[in-house]
């Protein structure tokens, strides 16, 4: 029986992006796909009280140098070539992941992640400015105004702060956070794990 294989995500973390460039590996090689779920980050370190490790990190020497080296490392070893960290990190992803819920309903959120994580991590875009949003949707052929007019209705609004509401109950306090079968794994590093868990 398969299992099934959550990936709770925010747009705002470079982490959630190195993480979804591998994934598709992972899909090959177990057979299992993943299901992508939109939350809220800040939304999620509200109700924990947690913060960002950048800021997280301030003033402790030595270990956002660490984070960064092992963010390269990450990279060197998948090949992602095109990563770039984001100029203006870090970036008010609301509108972003209230799109993806948009994206969601109307059955495009790959289409849309495409877009959206290329832009923000590859292209460098500031991607809480409403214009630059849908130049990068209306490239990519999605109907940018469409999604954004989306966006700020009730029922997406709600969606959103629902699936955050959720995932806290959950027990995630950052993102990515993974689950299979209920079974929850933290950041970019268990994604060994998770593949363990869904093999075995």
């Amino acid at each position: 029986m398969m299992k099934k294989v959550e990936f709770l995500f925010d747009f705002g973390s470079p982490n959630a992006y190195l993480s979804w460039k591998v994934v598709p590996e992972i899909e090959k090689r177990t057979g299992t796909t993943f299901q992508y779920v939109p939350v809220l980050l800040g939304g999620i370190f509200k109700a924990t009280n947690n913060v960002s490790p950048v800021i997280a990190n301030q003033g402790i020497r030595n270990k956002n140098e660490y984070q960064f080296l092992e963010i390269e490392r990450f990279v060197k070893k998948h090949g992602l070539t095109k990563f770039r960290f984001n100029p203006h990190f870090p970036v008010n992803t609301l509108q972003i992941m209230r799109g993806a819920i948009a994206a969601e309903m109307e059955n495009i959120l790959p289409k849309y992640m495409d877009a959206v994580m290329a832009a923000m991590w590859e292209d460098g875009k500031k991607m809480d400015e409403a214009d630059i949003i849908k130049a990068v949707l209306d490239a990519a052929g999605i109907d940018g105004a469409h999604i954004l007019a989306r966006a700020g209705e009730a029922d997406v609004k709600a969606k959103l702060v629902a699936n955050t509401e959720e995932a806290v109950n959950r027990g995630a306090f950052g993102i990515p956070t993974f689950y299979v079968d209920g079974d929850i794994y933290f950041g970019k590093d268990r994604l060994r794990d998770v593949e363990e868990a869904i093999a075995g």
